[in-house]
């Protein structure tokens, strides 16, 4: 019994570690941008030791990869909580797509996700994180759409990735000070646009 505590103390431990590397390295990519942001700093901030950061992550970028997929998580988090599946499938759509918006506007996040993401990361690996989550939340609203006949049948593939590139485009646009109703406004109108006229 009490090495079963032992193991789980130190998983928690472990966890913990990973979390204050993740937050402190979140904050300074932020603050500084990956590229002035240095490994001694990230452990300073944090509290731990460079062999902790070493221990769960075995480079820079990896650590910045792991700040990614946390806030791509919760921007896919965000969605689901907003657009449920007890709203009709053109609704959800238009719902989820305010929620991606609103989730963005959290500091930093636009920075992280679409600008320093790709240029850190590299397109292949950011399209993989998306398609966990932001896109993975499009694709499945807009195939729920075309199930349910809302929409019209188009390459889901395809569709998933152009709608969601103008999610991104008014994410990084209303970041600067474009007016976020317009574009909000704007996209419904893109997605309402795809609907199955009778």
């Amino acid at each position: 019994m009490q090495e079963i505590s032992t193991r789980r103390s130190n998983r928690e431990r472990s966890g913990q570690t990973r979390e204050k590397l993740i937050d402190a390295a979140r904050r300074l990519f932020v603050e500084k941008s990956y590229a002035e942001t240095s490994t001694p700093e990230i452990v300073e901030v944090a509290g731990v030791t460079r062999g902790a950061l070493y221990h769960h992550f075995a480079d820079k970028q990896a650590l910045f990869r792991a700040v990614v997929e946390r806030e791509a998580e919760r921007v896919a988090e965000e969605i689901e909580a907003m657009a449920g599946p007890e709203l009709p499938p053109i609704d959800a759509l238009i719902e989820g797509g305010h929620a991606f918006l609103a989730a963005m506007t959290v500091p930093g996040r636009t920075r992280l996700i679409l600008l320093d993401g790709p240029a850190v990361l590299g397109h292949a690996v950011m399209d993989e994180i998306d398609s966990l989550h932001g896109n993975r939340t499009l694709r499945e609203g807009l195939q729920a759409a075309m199930e349910a006949g809302a929409i019209r049948s188009l390459p889901l593939d395809a569709l998933t990735a152009l709608i969601g590139a103008a999610f991104d485009r008014a994410a990084l646009v209303t970041e600067t000070g474009a007016d976020a109703q317009s574009f909000r406004a704007a996209l419904a109108g893109l997605i309402g646009g795809l609907a199955r006229r009778p």
